[in-house]
């Protein structure tokens, strides 16, 4: 039944269809001119014409740069002279010249500096007052020698330090406009209490706690002082003595706990305070007050257990600081502070981890490192046991750490490291060689079970894509945006009460315009009677994006391009310079940009890369720990011969199951995994046997025979495993090449089981070409092993085949080159032959070359064949030249000598004459030469 349209009202339909369109780029067009009208015009009607005059040269340096460098270099000069004057010639003056000079220069260079602030002079004022400064350090170092000498060195410093910080603090601040004194002050202040411990005798603790009370002092002042100078400084001496502080804690937890811990934890509420305080610095600090905390309580907790036990205490530590991530959020803890003590437990718990790692690596990789021969049995006794038995309790509690966290990373991490326990058990407690191969076996048995099947460990964990449980700070942060009073101002509505958005969706929430007067909006008013009520007018940005829409006619609201209002763009009237706004097509009631028939299509949102399945990832964590348990047990069988064929066989089973219920790459690695675990088995089932290396290749060929079988039924993973069982067939020719006869016979079979693979559709072209290349290579190992060295016996069994599949191809495709048809065929024969002919003494070979060459010759002209001409006059050529040389020499020593040179003569002056005409055959057979096939 035709339901097509009869060709009268199909074009009818064609032509009306034509001329919407028409209408419709029409419509387009003039909107686009006005757009681009209503943007540029009246930016370049606001945009000043400034005069450009041309810029002055830039100087090498400016005024106030070289007015700091003269100061500096001052300032510098009279610091030199006054020390070197308090220095050196400080003893030619009594004690009267002595105080009154100090004491004027100081005076007047802290007095200097206000006369200078009042005249504006705020650089010179600095320098003057940084030499008053260095002129206080250098009264105080005066003092001590002169009146003080008998005291101690250290208390006073420590004395003076403070005293000067006080000085130079109030200094400052009866000066503000000076930028030294002040932070000279903070330096000075650093000095006081670690000084006064020195000189009381106080040790490392005390120096410590000194050096951490200080580092607190500073840490108030970054908190509570405005000056940012000030500030940095503080800062600066807070990070230099609390490090050290901690540092010199860190190394009493090891030497005298009970003396570091306090000192530690002290330090640790120093900077929880002060990430408290500081958003911007909370996850640095509260990594060092949780790293702080876990080296007190993990030194305490080493002091009082085993040797064997301590880092297992701080593990334990660590997982409680990073338990605080959770915990804190119900506390209301910032979240810079959780993610701070967090980090600084899972820094823990990876340094315990990386304690424990010794075994796992041994258990995993120590079979593979092999000193002794396989099957000696020496490795049959228990495992040493070198390394703590604490190390798998770290990984035991670290894994059930982890699979209470319903997250994927972690479910992860606890699957790796229950293998990495399974695998560090028979290392770390030293069991027998049958439990470790045991132990090691089923490990792999249960990793590649959960790599078929991870749903079990799936459950409780967030689908990709689905909406997560809200958190602690999720809901705090829905509980403000839902409160009334927090509520901020609501996107203006459209039409039907939902939010106006423009072409991105994006919702209106700007500051809402004055509505646009019906008679001054000449434009959008003149089409409002073609369109519904309550349809919204929109420009290409964003319809009414700075606010609510004015109400236009029929309730419609009217807005301009980039939710402008209908009076005109920038706040202009519709009586301005801009045009009105071409009509616009009517637009469906209720529909959205984007919607048929309105013309303003949204932009497409960018493509998102898809999460990974739980599953799937998980699945690959298990499959790879699996196959790693595998190699180690396989490695660790061959100590024994019955184990050997025990974990052979088991990992075969288990690889096979894989590939059996496994999908996608698994499915293949483990497909071709199996085809190399029956190879160890048919090679260790030789080995036993005590068969020879060519036997034992002979042998190996029972596994590519197997894959091409298996092949023909498990179409997913058929190529992966022929090629495994092709590459178990090359190792097969290797090790039957010290045998030619066997080499034969391995390659013969290889041609057997490379034509049965042919039958299959799907492998025939490859298959059967390897299949004839295997029987040819064969067939010459054979001929070479019999001692044949006729070069025809080789060529023949190629160049036959070929013909006849050149002769398939010709009749198939007639317009075939003979190059590609035969080519190859004549030259496998004639080539080696005619090099054969050259050098054999005999006259039977070169008769029969020329015989086959003309027969080939005769054909290529006959038929006009391209490939046979050239080859075969070519080869008969060379040979008739091979066998007429010695009659030629013979004639050529007979003649004159001046004979020769006649001749040549003789034919140039023929070629010279004719050298037209023989041009102009050389073309013809070159133009009949390219025109044969």
């Amino acid at each position: 039944m035709d339901n097509s349209l009869p060709p009268a009202d199909e074009l009818v339909l064609v032509d009306r269809e034509l001329a919407q369109l028409e209408a419709r780029r029409t419509q387009l067009l003039a909107r686009r001119a006005w757009l681009v009208q209503v943007l540029y015009r009246p930016a370049r009607a606001a945009t000043p014409q400034w005069p450009v005059t041309p810029a002055a040269p830039a100087a090498d340096s400016t005024p106030r740069s070289a007015q700091n460098v003269l100061l500096t270099l001052g300032g510098t000069l009279l610091t030199i002279a006054a020390v070197a004057f308090t220095l050196v010639s400080w003893g030619s003056m009594g004690i009267g010249g002595r105080a009154a000079v100090l004491c004027a220069v100081t005076g007047a260079a802290l007095s200097a500096p206000v006369v200078l602030l009042r005249r504006g002079l705020v650089s010179t004022g600095e320098s003057v007052a940084v030499l008053g400064l260095v002129l206080t350090v250098l009264d105080a170092y005066a003092l001590h020698r002169v009146a003080l000498s008998d005291t101690d060195g250290l208390g006073y410093a420590a004395v003076a330090s403070a005293v000067l910080a006080g000085a130079w603090a109030a200094y400052g601040s009866a000066l503000p406009r000076l930028r030294v004194p002040l932070p000279a002050g903070v330096v000075a202040a650093q000095l006081p209490l670690p000084l006064g411990v020195l000189a009381a005798g106080g040790g490392a603790t005390a120096f410590a706690w000194a050096a951490l009370v200080t580092a607190a002092a500073d840490g108030a002042v970054v908190l509570w002082t405005r000056p940012l100078p000030v500030r940095i400084t503080a800062g600066a001496g807070a990070a230099l003595l609390g490090g050290w502080a901690l540092l010199t804690g860190g190394w009493l937890s090891f030497s005298s706990p009970w003396s570091g811990a306090p000192l530690l934890l002290a330090g640790a509420a120093v900077c929880l305070y002060a990430a408290w305080r500081t958003p911007g610095w909370a996850v640095a600090a509260s990594v060092v007050a949780g790293l702080s905390v876990v080296a007190a309580v993990g030194g305490l907790l080493r002091s009082a257990v085993p040797g064997d036990w301590a880092v297992p205490g701080y593990v334990l530590c660590g997982l409680a600081m990073a338990s605080v991530w959770r915990a804190g959020a119900g506390a209301r803890l910032p979240r810079g502070v959780r993610t701070g003590l967090a980090g600084a437990g899972a820094t823990t718990v990876a340094l315990g981890l990386l304690w424990a790692l010794p075994p796992v690596v041994g258990g995993a990789l120590g079979p593979l490192a092999r000193t002794t021969e396989i099957w000696s049995g020496e490795h049959t006794g228990p495992a040493p046991v070198a390394y703590p038995a604490t190390a798998a309790l770290v990984l035991a509690v670290v894994a059930a750490a982890l699979a209470s966290v319903p997250r994927l990373w972690a479910r992860c991490g606890a699957l790796a490291l229950v293998w990495a326990l399974l695998t560090a058990l028979p290392v770390a407690p030293g069991l027998p060689y049958a439990a470790t191969l045991a132990l090691q076996l089923l490990t792999t048995a249960a990793a590649l079970w959960i790599a078929v099947r991870p749903a079990p460990l799936t459950r409780g964990l967030p689908r990709p894509g689905a909406t997560p449980a809200a958190s602690p700070d999720a809901r705090t942060t829905t509980d403000r945006t839902t409160d009334p009073t927090n509520r901020p101002a609501t996107a203006a509505t459209g039409p039907s009460g939902t939010p106006a958005t423009g072409p991105s969706g994006a919702s209106a929430t700007g500051p809402a315009e004055p509505p646009s007067s019906g008679p001054s909006a000449p434009g959008p008013t003149d089409r409002t009677a073609a369109e519904p009520a309550g349809t919204p007018v929109a420009g290409p940005a964003a319809s009414p994006a700075s606010g609510p829409s004015a109400p236009g006619p029929a309730g419609r609201p009217a807005s301009g391009p980039a939710g402008q209002s209908a009076s005109g763009p920038a706040g202009q009237s519709a009586g301005g310079s801009v045009p009105p706004p071409p009509s616009a097509p009517p637009r469906v009631p209720g529909a959205g940009f984007g919607a048929p028939g309105t013309g303003w299509t949204p932009p497409r949102p960018r493509p998102q890369a898809s999460a990974a399945e739980p599953g799937t990832v998980l699945g690959w964590v298990a499959y790879a720990g699996g196959l790693v348990s595998a190699a180690g047990a396989v490695a660790l069988a061959l100590d024994v011969r019955g184990a050997t064929f025990l974990a052979l066989g088991a990992v075969l089973g288990l690889l096979t199951g894989v590939a059996v219920l496994g999908t996608g790459a698994r499915r293949t690695v483990s497909a071709c995994g199996a085809v190399l675990a029956a190879a160890g088995l048919v090679f260790a089932g030789a080995a036993a046997a005590g068969l020879e290396a060519h036997w034992t290749g002979l042998a190996l060929l029972l596994v590519p025979a197997a894959t091409a079988a298996v092949g023909a039924t498990a179409r997913p993973v058929a190529l992966p495993v022929e090629i495994t069982g092709a590459a178990v067939g090359l190792s097969a020719l290797g090790l039957a090449a010290s045998r030619p006869a066997f080499l034969a016979l391995v390659l013969a079979l290889g041609g057997v089981i490379a034509a049965a693979t042919a039958v299959r559709p799907e492998r025939r072209r490859f298959a059967s070409w390897t299949a004839a290349g295997l029987f040819l290579l064969a067939a010459w190992v054979r001929l070479g092993a019999w001692g044949v060295t006729t070069p025809e016996a080789y060529t023949l069994p190629v160049t036959v085949p070929a013909l006849v599949v050149g002769f398939l191809r010709r009749r198939r495709d007639p317009e075939a080159s003979s190059w590609t048809a035969y080519g190859p065929g004549l030259a496998v024969t004639l080539l080696p032959s005619l090099g054969a002919a050259w050098t054999d003494p005999e006259w039977v070979r070169p008769l029969v070359l020329g015989v086959a060459a003309l027969v080939v010759t005769l054909l290529g002209a006959r038929f006009r064949l391209q490939a046979l001409l050239l080859l075969g006059g070519t080869v008969l050529a060379l040979d008739g030249l091979h066998e007429l040389a010695p009659y030629v020499v013979q004639v050529v020593g007979a003649l004159p000598r001046w004979l020769p040179p006649a001749l040549a003569g003789l034919l140039l002056l023929a070629v010279g004459a004719t050298y037209e005409q023989r041009l102009r055959d050389a073309r013809r057979l070159r133009e009949r030469l390219a025109r044969m096939r």
